[in-house]
C-alpha cells in the first residue's frame, strides 16, 4: 500500500497528543494537563481569544501564587523536607478528582441527566485544581487568625476568584485531557465554585448531577483528603499505613440517593482514615508545630493587618494576590532591618525572627497527654484550651496563680461525618441484600475513635513544670484517662 493510499489517522485521536502535556508527579507518576492552544497551529488568531486550556489556568497569577504558599502551614519548620506547596497539592487533587469523575460517570448517567463525560470530568478536575486557590499565607492559619474576622474562609475567597478573575478562562475551555466537549457545551464557573465547598453558593441552583458529585470534593474521603494524606507523608518522610486510593475509587458509585461505597471498599476506606488520623497526631499536631503556632498566633493578625492595611481580602483582591508566605517573611525581615526600634513593625519583626530562628521559640512544653474517645460519655469534661486553663489556675497554689502558661488542645474528629445528618456523606452498599444503609456506615466508622485529642501545657521557662503537671492531672483525673502521656 502506498503512502498516499493509507487511511488518515482520526483527527480526534491525533489531537490527544497536541492537547495534553504530561507533568511528572511523585505520587501518581504522571498527571495529564491540557495544553494551551497558543503555538499549536490548531486555531486561528481570532479563535485563540475564545479557546483556553488547563495550562492557561495554571499559568494564571492566582495559581502561580500557590507555589509560594506551603502546603503545611508551619510544619515545614519542623520537617525539613516538607517544602511542597499548595500548587503541587492542587495539581494532585485535580488529577484525582478527574479520575474519580471518569469512574463515576457510568453510574451517574443511570441516576440523572448529565452533560458529556468530558464536561463532567473537567468540572471535577477544576474543582480539585481550584479548591484552595483562595488560601492566604500559612493556609488555614490565615483563615483562623485573620479571614474569620470578616466572616470569610479560604473557600469563600476561592469562590469569588473562580467566578471573578478566572471566569473567562473557565468558560473558554473546550476539552478535558481525554476528549473534546460536545458541540455547544461549556463549563459554568458557578459549577466549580459550588462543588468545592459545603457552603452554599448564593443565588445558584445547582443541576442535580452536580449535587450528586459534590461529595467527591466535600465528602468524608474527598479527593482533597486522598491527595494530601499520601503527599504530605511522602514529603515529610513520615511512614503511614496502606493508603489504597485506587481501591476506594473503584468501589464507589453514584446511586439515586447519593455517593455510595461498596462494602468491598470499606476496609480500604478505614485504612485511609486511620492513616489520616496518624498524620494529624504525628505531623499536623506535632508538639513543636503547636509551639510554633502558639507563638505565631500572637503576632499573625497584626502582621497581616499591616500588609493588607487592615482590609478584608475581598476588599482588595489585587493586594491579596501579592500576599503569600514568601512575601510575608521577606517583609518582616525588611521591617527588622529598616523599621525604628520600638515601632509596631519592628516589634512584630523581632517575634518573627524568634520563630524563624527556631532555637528562640517562646513556649516550652510542660505537659503532654493524648486521649481517645470512642463514644460520648455522659458528664465527661471535654476540654477546650480556655476551659482547661481556668480549671488549672483554680488548682494551683494561691501564690502561683500568676504563672504565665498556655493550654493547647489539638483535636481531630476521627469519624469524619455523621451519616444521619451529613448530606455529603457516603452510603454503604451491602452486596448481600442490595441495600444502601447510612447506619451501616456509622457502624463501620465506630471502629475509629470518636475523637483524638492532644492536651499540652506550655510555659515560658522550666521553673514550675512540676506544679503545673500536678494541677493538670488533678483537672483531668477521674474524667479522662490518657491513651498516652509523656510525663511519667
Amino acid at each position: 500500500m502506498s503512502r498516499t493510499d493509507r487511511k488518515p489517522l482520526d483527527p480526534e485521536f491525533v489531537a490527544r497528543y497536541t492537547r495534553v502535556n504530561l507533568v511528572a508527579d511523585p505520587i501518581y507518576g504522571y498527571v495529564q494537563i491540557t495544553k494551551s492552544p497558543r503555538g499549536t497551529g490548531r486555531w486561528t488568531d481570532s479563535e485563540l481569544d475564545r479557546v483556553t486550556a488547563e495550562q492557561d489556568i495554571l499559568d494564571h497569577p492566582w495559581l502561580q501564587r500557590a507555589r509560594r504558599i506551603h502546603q503545611l502551614q508551619s510544619a515545614w519548620w519542623v520537617f525539613p523536607a516538607a517544602e511542597h506547596s499548595r500548587f503541587q497539592h492542587a495539581i494532585g487533587a485535580m488529577h484525582l478528582a478527574g479520575e474519580w469523575a471518569r469512574h463515576l460517570y457510568s453510574s451517574l448517567k443511570l441516576a440523572t441527566d448529565v452533560p458529556s463525560e468530558y464536561v463532567v470530568e473537567e468540572t471535577l478536575r477544576l474543582g480539585g485544581l481550584l479548591h484552595d486557590v483562595g488560601h492566604g499565607p500559612f493556609g488555614h492559619f490565615f483563615d483562623d487568625h485573620y479571614a474569620a474576622n470578616f466572616g470569610l474562609t479560604h473557600e469563600t475567597i476561592s469562590q469569588r476568584i473562580i467566578t471573578g478573575d478566572l471566569d473567562g478562562l473557565i468558560r473558554c475551555l473546550e476539552a478535558s485531557p481525554h476528549g473534546a466537549f460536545a458541540a455547544g457545551e461549556a463549563i459554568d464557573p458557578a459549577w466549580v465554585a459550588y462543588v468545592i465547598s459545603k457552603e452554599e453558593l448564593p443565588e445558584f441552583d445547582p443541576p442535580h448531577w452536580l449535587e450528586l458529585l459534590k461529595p467527591v470534593l466535600c465528602g468524608s474521603f474527598a479527593a482533597d483528603n486522598m491527595d494530601y494524606v499520601p503527599r504530605d507523608a511522602y514529603a515529610c518522610g513520615v511512614s503511614i499505613g496502606p493508603v489504597d486510593i485506587r481501591r476506594i475509587i473503584h468501589y464507589t458509585f453514584i446511586s439515586p440517593e447519593g455517593l455510595a461505597l461498596h462494602q468491598h471498599g470499606a476496609e480500604a476506606m478505614l485504612l485511609f482514615l486511620n492513616s489520616r488520623m496518624y498524620l494529624y497526631t504525628n505531623l499536623y499536631h506535632h508538639r513543636t508545630v503547636r509551639r510554633i503556632d502558639l507563638h505565631m498566633a500572637e503576632i499573625f493578625h497584626d502582621t497581616i493587618a499591616e500588609l493588607l492595611d487592615g482590609k478584608s481580602p475581598l476588599d482588595d483582591l489585587d493586594a491579596y494576590l501579592g500576599l503569600n508566605d514568601w512575601h510575608l517573611l521577606n517583609e518582616v525581615d525588611r521591617w527588622l532591618r529598616t523599621s525604628p526600634a520600638g515601632t509596631r513593625r519592628h516589634d512584630l519583626a523581632l517575634e518573627w525572627a524568634r520563630i524563624t530562628g527556631r532555637g528562640q521559640l517562646k513556649w516550652k512544653l510542660a505537659y503532654e497527654a493524648a486521649f481517645e474517645l470512642r463514644q460520648q460519655p455522659f458528664g465527661v469534661f471535654l476540654p477546650t484550651g480556655d476551659e482547661m486553663r481556668g480549671r488549672i489556675i483554680e488548682r494551683l497554689p494561691a501564690d502561683l496563680r500568676d504563672i504565665v502558661f498556655e493550654v493547647d488542645v489539638a483535636s481531630l474528629d476521627a469519624r469524619p461525618h455523621h451519616p444521619e445528618g451529613d448530606r455529603y456523606s457516603a452510603l454503604l452498599f451491602d452486596p448481600l441484600d442490595g441495600s444502601l444503609r447510612p447506619d451501616a456506615a456509622a457502624e463501620m466508622l465506630a471502629r475509629l475513635p470518636m475523637r483524638s485529642t492532644a492536651v499540652r501545657v506550655f510555659t515560658l521557662d522550666d521553673a514550675h513544670h512540676a506544679v503545673l503537671r500536678e494541677a493538670v492531672e488533678a483537672v483531668l483525673g477521674g474524667e479522662l484517662k490518657p491513651a498516652l502521656t509523656t510525663n511519667t
